[in-house]
């Protein structure tokens, strides 16, 4: 009891709080929380009956409960829950509507989703699928190629990385598959198999899945010219060729042949190149591509060692799929974990507006938006209990905010650099952003500790604009009033 005051008391801030609403008094009364409420937090909708249910929640002294009111401890922990949090927890739970086209969402999506580590000698696991399908991801990869003993198997062709039967592969999808969401997995088969042994696939997929089929859609990209020898016939058996749902993965050629001859089931699925070139040269066109059709990007080959390209291009002409290398931390997935955190965590996000229907014609490479624009204010005020590095030396800590948006958005600024302090930073930097695009903008928080000309990594937390809460809050390693977790490398 004693470390938790301790604690309480380095945060002087919250403590200014308290005494501003409490009146100098030892408690806070319910109607004084109730001010708070309507005040900083900018709960309109927030009442007597709310502020005496905080106090039940949050306030353990028996004599402050009695007398509906709230002792700093008590207020210290609502500071710090989820009550508090920046993150407003409507979207904790799935709030959009889950009833339109596939190709009107983005998709949580995985590449070669089998590899916990490089593209070239790295080992593929069955856990790596558990872990994508636990984070949320809704389309997972899945290489298939000729195996002994007339099994298929699962690893990156070609290449050393470990092999996985593919019927356990499916096994686990179906175990796992709908334990974070209800909502479709997208199984994306490259097949490189035979005839013989797609029949096996097809066997496992209707044997193994069974009823479950009916909300596994099958992305089916055939391979011809890499199959394992140039004398086996570059053909879909139809075994495995009937059991593709909704979508089937065909060769781009350009927007204007796909409008003529791309039918709705189809996806066009575009290496990270390929697709970029598009978004800097029609940007108009793929976001209309977009409003019919699935896109799905994958990374370069030349990323062999599982590195990822940033997701928030292709989000902004609006591509479903964004497929991103799930066992590789850096800032394109936490980009991918903040914008799919949104509606419950089930993988499905529904795209704005202007990015369903080609009657806005949507250009985010332009600097003028025919949206209503949005202005975030935040104060970036203190840090608590930041990571020390191994060495023990103190932090020279600062913060990082960065709005990844369309180009016109993007931007970072930072606060000062507290020096020698990884217990109680205190920045008090307030910051202001005019976004334009609102709906597709994420903000990162990142903290950094300075070391000379550089800085590193000590910890981020990534949330949607649009499920940002106003008023006070608290996000553990960077206040700006509201807690959430951030993760560090």
């Amino acid at each position: 009891m004693k470390k938790n005051k301790a604690s309480t008391s380095r945060r002087s801030e919250i403590q200014n709080i308290y005494q501003c609403y409490s009146s100098g008094r030892n408690t806070l009364a319910a109607s004084a929380l109730l001010r708070f409420l309507h005040m900083e937090q900018m709960e309109a909708a927030a009442n007597q009956e709310t502020a005496e249910g905080l106090i039940d929640r949050y306030e353990i002294e028996e004599t402050a409960r009695e007398n509906r009111s709230m002792t700093f401890e008590g207020f210290y922990r609502y500071m710090e829950s989820k009550d508090c949090s920046v993150f407003d927890q409507i979207h904790t739970s799935v709030y959009q509507d889950m009833d339109q086209p596939l190709c009107h969402y983005f998709i949580s999506s995985s590449h070669n989703t089998y590899l916990t580590g490089d593209q070239l000698v790295g080992k593929s696991t069955l856990d790596a699928y558990v872990s994508a399908l636990r984070r949320g991801c809704r389309c997972l990869e899945i290489d298939c190629w000729d195996g002994p003993s007339a099994e298929p198997i699962v690893y990156h062709g070609h290449t050393l990385t470990s092999k996985i039967l593919f019927k356990d592969v499916i096994t686990t999808v179906e175990q796992h598959a709908f334990e974070v969401s209800p909502y479709p997995v997208i199984l994306s088969l490259e097949n490189h198999c035979t005839p013989t042994q797609q029949d096996v696939m097809a066997q496992y997929l209707t044997s193994i899945l069974g009823e479950k089929l009916l909300a596994t859609s099958l992305d089916l990209t055939n391979q011809p010219g890499q199959l394992p020898s140039p004398n086996k016939a570059a053909v879909v058996a139809e075994s495995l060729s009937n059991l593709v749902v909704y979508t089937k993965s065909v060769k781009f050629h350009s927007f204007s042949h796909a409008r003529e001859h791309q039918q709705y089931y189809e996806n066009t699925s575009l290496g990270e190149k390929k697709a970029h070139k598009l978004v800097k040269t029609s940007a108009p066109d793929f976001v209309q591509h977009n409003t019919v059709f699935i896109t799905r990007i994958y990374p370069a080959a030349s990323r062999t060692l599982s590195s990822n390209y940033n997701p928030q291009g292709f989000w902004n002409v609006g591509s479903q799929m964004v497929a991103l290398n799930f066992q590789s931390l850096g800032l394109p997935m936490d980009l991918n974990n903040g914008r799919f955190q949104d509606n419950g965590g089930c993988g499905y996000i529904l795209k704005p507006l202007f990015l369903r229907t080609n009657q806005w014609g949507f250009n985010p490479n332009s600097y003028r938006h025919n949206l209503k624009p949005a202005h975030l204010l935040l104060k970036v005020i203190s840090g608590s209990n930041l990571p020390v590095p191994r060495s023990g030396k103190a932090l020279d800590p600062f913060v990082r905010v960065e709005i990844h948006s369309v180009h016109s958005d993007s931007c970072r600024r930072h606060t000062d650099t507290v020096r020698h302090n990884s217990l109680s930073p205190r920045w008090d930097s307030a910051m202001n952003f005019t976004i334009s695009v609102p709906d597709l903008s994420l903000i990162r928080f990142t903290v950094r500790d300075q070391t000379g000309l550089t800085s590193e990594f000590i910890g981020q937390y990534t949330i949607p604009f649009i499920s940002m809460k106003k008023g006070e809050s608290d996000m553990d390693c960077v206040p700006i009033h509201k807690d959430a977790s951030f993760r560090g490398r």
